[in-house]
């Protein structure tokens, strides 16, 4: 967090000594100049045409519309998994994360086993995203089994679209081996990449509807490909940050019938030592500006207040706790 210098109180002192006339807006300028230091943080995102992009400036918007000292950017980055160890190594303030991603980190299981980040905390549980599967309808890829012989995307490393991309084939018995071609672009990419044939499918964890699925759809015939079966149901079993979901068909043009995923939590995280004046800004801006964050985005039409504190994943900062006790907001599934 950066901190931006304002006039000291030795040169309004010296302005007043001597006897310098200022209009009464010029002091009232001098005056509002001094009364805090400004801070500047950033919020880490994901691909501008995901969810992780709009949600981060949404945020933004809220806390400058609560006109606090603090100063909100976004940064579109790699994901979950980036944001996540950018907090760590201390080069991101905040960032958007799966709540799978988060619960490993801060556990240290599979991708940081070896380097838990048990300083990570959450803020709020923004909104459920459901992993979507998108091919062209010509693939002849009708289930999840049917990508194998195919060119599939599988996002960046150190997404979290990858990394739920790689469980689910783990559990389904796919190897990367039985793909005809890997592809390791941004899920942003995927619908340039099926238009211009370039990929049979991609994946992309999303809210939804979403611009990137909507994109695709606009440009080739697309299908949603079911993410569904025993071993999904044992995959959400054995992983609490997993949940059932489905993709409505009206969020999508040709798709004719919802279709079942599996999905996660977009959770706003930080460490455990970032400002309390800085979460506790984020935290009120949201739930002050509640109903215009909802109108920010259709992934949020049917969250609530409530729900903000569901599927948290990992320890809630306590900065953040204090706003929502003070506003009587509670959730028997919150963590703390």
């Amino acid at each position: 967090m950066k901190l931006l210098p304002t006039l000291s109180a030795m040169t309004l002192s010296m302005l007043i000594m001597t006897g310098c006339s200022t209009s009464s807006d010029e002091a009232s300028d001098v005056e509002s100049a001094t009364v805090t230091n400004t801070k500047f943080i950033t919020i880490g995102t994901g691909g501008v045409t995901g969810t992780y992009y709009p949600t981060g400036g949404a945020i933004c918007r809220m806390v400058k519309a609560a006109e606090t000292p603090i100063r909100c950017s976004v940064e579109s980055t790699g994901g979950s998994v980036y944001n996540v160890n950018t907090i760590k190594a201390g080069e991101l303030d905040f960032g958007i994360s799966q709540s799978d991603t988060a619960y490993q980190a801060y556990n240290g299981e599979g991708k940081f086993s070896e380097a838990p980040v048990k300083e990570l905390r959450s803020i709020l549980a923004i909104y459920p995203e459901l992993l979507a599967l998108v091919v062209r309808q010509d693939s002849n890829i009708a289930t999840l089994a049917d990508v194998k012989g195919k060119r599939i995307n599988i996002d960046v490393p150190g997404s979290g679209t990858r990394m739920t991309t790689e469980a689910i084939f783990e559990a389904s018995g796919i190897s990367l081996d039985d793909l005809a071609l890997v592809n390791e672009l941004k899920s942003s990419e995927g619908p340039t990449m099926l238009k211009d044939k370039k990929v049979d499918g991609y994946f992309g964890m999303f809210g939804h509807p979403t611009a990137n699925i909507k994109d695709a759809a606009n440009s080739v015939d697309i299908d949603l490909v079911p993410i569904e079966g025993a071993v999904i149901d044992k995959l959400i079993a054995d992983n609490p940050y997993y949940a059932k979901g489905m993709i409505s068909a009206s969020d999508y043009q040709g798709i004719d019938q919802d279709v079942p995923s599996i999905g996660v939590k977009a959770v706003l995280v930080t460490r455990d030592d970032m400002a309390d004046d800085a979460v506790t800004a984020i935290t009120q801006a949201v739930l002050d500006n509640f109903d215009e964050f909802k109108d920010a985005h259709p992934a949020y039409k049917n969250i609530t207040k409530e729900s903000l504190l569901e599927g948290l994943a990992v320890p809630q900062h306590p900065a953040a706790i204090a706003v929502f006790e003070k506003a009587g907001i509670v959730s028997a599934n919150a963590q703390s």
